[in-house]
């Protein structure tokens, strides 16, 4: 029998693996998703049989229905309920409970074994301490993708020195744990300090680099998931959460490239950079920002030939995609080339400009990374930037000491044509004026994302 369950094990580790695979391209990521949960029953059936759970009688059965039934009720009322703007915060949550589920399981283990071993001890102290700082780490995210918490209150003198003691405190708690495994209050004293670094680790992250908190929080509620295996001796929860891990970990990387940030500096929590000593708003913008109407953007439309659309978070506030979809279809029955200009770390998640025009059903061979578009904007009529700011700011280009500086940017600013979709000038995340909106080339429509849009495509028919 045991053999039985590790082959099981086997399968659904292949079939998260190629489920990985398969999310990897929004094609065939609904078969990915669909791969995965197939896994992840089979990784559940075997761990019922493999610890005797549905010979545990009546009461055993009552316990799993129960949770299966809040479970799936509360899933699915989210599934249903929570908008696609709302989406990294959900991403967020979920990471947490993953830490938290970690903490718990680990936590009832030590107590319920009477010989701790060394590597139960261990993997328990681990658990307890990535857990937690997943689980308020993740719901930090969420109150501050929330914007629940002023920007100007997440910062202190000594916040790096304080994370540094704190992570040593843990250590040195997590060491307690396995001298003495029976004290079930140095694991829950362990669980406290590791929740303050949590909190500690996310509070000076700025929305800006909410997409890679976010990833590394994945990466964290994988490992967590990884250390809990160890705990139950459960092959199959140490290969799945291995695999988030170093999944989330690659994805973080990814993302640090694209906004040319430090991963080492994001392990530590020092991600929040500080704007400031540049050029103000006024020296900017003062008398040479250009606006204009949905009947000269129109008319723009009517003489290109090739429209390069860029979605921002703005798309996703004002949920735009639909809109949107809809003028890239009316400027295609034109004859003109549309296409979509998808910066990594665009919206508040990877991948959520992806998600919002999958939805929305745009082909996938319209969507452009930075790299493969960026040596065509030359050649672009028009390109239409409909919230986006950080993403789109030739500053990180041209000033070394800019807080975005040498983050790889959409080099819109060299199309003919720029149109800006937005409801003022205020900044972007990184709290800094952005040129582009001043720049010859450049006109800026004040409005709000979907209403922008519809007007747009209420001139083109009319015209």
């Amino acid at each position: 029998m045991h053999a039985v369950i590790n082959i099981a094990y086997l399968v659904a580790s292949v079939l998260f693996i190629v489920g990985l695979v398969k999310l990897a391209h929004p094609r065939t990521a609904v078969q990915g998703n669909l791969t995965g949960a197939v896994g992840m029953l089979i990784a559940i059936v075997a761990t019922l049989i493999d610890r005797h759970i549905i010979e545990a009688g009546a009461s055993g059965y009552l316990i799993i229905a129960g949770g299966l039934v809040v479970g799936t009720l509360l899933g699915v009322a989210l599934a249903l309920k929570v908008p696609m703007t709302a989406m990294p915060e959900m991403v967020a949550l979920l990471n947490g409970f993953g830490g938290g589920a970690s903490v718990l399981v680990a936590g009832a283990a030590l107590i319920d074994t009477a010989e701790p071993n060394l590597q139960l001890t261990v993997s328990t102290g681990l658990s307890g301490l990535i857990g937690a700082v997943t689980f308020w780490g993740s719901l930090l995210a969420m109150v501050k993708l929330q914007d629940m918490i002023p920007e100007k209150y997440c910062h202190f003198a000594g916040q790096h020195l304080i994370n540094g003691l704190l992570a040593l405190a843990a250590l040195a708690v997590g060491g307690w744990v396995v001298v003495e495994p029976h004290s079930v209050i140095a694991y829950w004293v362990l669980v406290a300090v590791s929740s303050v670094l949590g909190v500690l680790l996310v509070v000076p992250i700025g929305g800006a680099d909410m997409p890679v908190a976010i990833a590394l929080l994945n990466s964290y509620s994988g490992m967590a998931g990884a250390a809990t295996g160890f705990v139950l001796n459960n092959n199959g929860l140490i290969i799945t959460g291995s695999l988030v891990g170093a999944s989330g970990i690659i994805l973080s990387q990814i993302m640090c490239k694209a906004m040319n940030r430090s991963l080492i500096n994001v392990l530590s929590g020092v991600v929040a950079v500080s704007a400031g000593g540049g050029p103000s708003a006024d020296q900017v913008y003062g008398g040479k920002v250009k606006s204009t109407s949905a009947d000269e953007i129109a008319m723009l439309f009517d003489a290109a030939r090739r429209v390069v659309i860029v979605p921002g978070y703005g798309m996703a506030v004002s949920q735009a995609q639909h809109a949107v979809r809809d003028l890239a279809n009316l400027l295609e029955e034109r004859g003109i080339t549309v296409e979509f200009a998808i910066h990594p770390v665009a919206g508040r998640m990877p991948g959520h400009m992806n998600v919002l025009l999958a939805e929305a059903d745009v082909a996938y061979d319209k969507l452009k990374e930075m790299d493969e578009i960026n040596p065509s904007f030359e050649q672009t009529d028009v390109v239409l930037v409909i919230g986006a700011n950080d993403v789109v700011n030739p500053v990180a280009r041209t000033d070394p000491k800019s807080p975005i500086a040498g983050m790889p940017i959409l080099d819109v600013d060299k199309a003919r044509t720029v149109v800006v979709v937005k409801r003022s000038l205020s900044p972007g995340f990184a709290g800094i004026p952005n040129p582009l909106f001043a720049a010859d080339n450049t006109l800026m429509f004040f409005h709000d994302g979907k209403k922008a849009i519809l007007e747009l495509i209420g001139a083109l028919k009319a015209a």
